[in-house]
C-alpha cells in the first residue's frame, strides 16, 4: 500500500489544492493532507480553522486523512510510514523551491521521494495568497474555492 502526504499551509485551500489532492488519490492508496506550520509565514486562518475547511471540502473524496504538522516534515513523514510526498506544481518559481526542498528532504530521510503534480490550466494562477488579497477588497472569490467555506473566508478577510 502506498502512502502520500500532501503538505501545505492551505491558508485557505483553494480549487487548486482541491485538484491536486483529487489527482494523489488517484495515484496512490492512501492520502494524507497534512497542514503545516511554518513559523516564517504568519497565517489569516488558525491550524483548527484550516483543517475545518480541508474536511469540509474533501468530505467526498475517498482514502484521504486531514491532519496537521508542526515539527520538522521530515519527521512527520517517517512517523507516518509514508513513501511520497506529493507537491503542486504552479510555475518555474514552485519548482525551483519545491525542487529545492525535494532534495533537503531526500538528504534528511534517503527513502523519501517526492512527485510533482503540474496544476491544471484553469489553477495556473492560483494562490491563496491572491484568495485573500481579492477577498480582502470585496472582490467575488467564488471561482477560487469551494462554496464551503466561501462564507468565512470573506468575513474573515473584510477590511475592517
Amino acid at each position: 500500500m502506498k502512502t502520500a502526504i500532501y503538505p501545505g499551509s492551505f491558508d485557505p485551500v483553494t480549487f487548486g489544492h482541491i485538484d491536486i489532492i483529487r489527482r494523489a488519490v488517484k495515484l496512490f492508496d492512501k492520502v494524507i493532507v497534512v497542514v503545516s506550520v511554518n513559523p516564517t509565514k504568519p497565517a489569516d486562518f488558525s491550524i483548527e480553522e484550516r483543517l475545518d475547511f480541508l474536511k469540509r471540502c474533501t468530505k467526498k473524496i475517498k482514502n484521504i486523512e486531514i491532519d496537521s504538522n508542526s515539527g520538522l516534515f521530515i519527521d512527520y513523514f517517517k512517523k507516518k510510514n509514508a513513501d511520497v510526498i506529493v507537491k503542486g506544481i504552479r510555475a518555474m518559481s514552485d519548482f525551483e523551491y519545491e525542487f529545492q526542498m525535494a532534495l533537503i528532504n531526500k538528504d534528511l530521510y534517503h527513502p523519501a521521494e517526492t512527485v510533482f503534480l503540474s496544476a491544471d490550466a484553469a489553477s495556473m494562477f492560483l494562490s491563496s495568497s491572491a484568495v485573500k488579497q481579492i477577498a480582502m477588497f470585496g472582490g467575488d472569490i467564488s471561482a477560487f474555492v469551494p462554496e464551503c467555506i466561501l462564507k468565512d473566508i470573506l468575513e474573515r478577510m473584510k477590511i475592517k
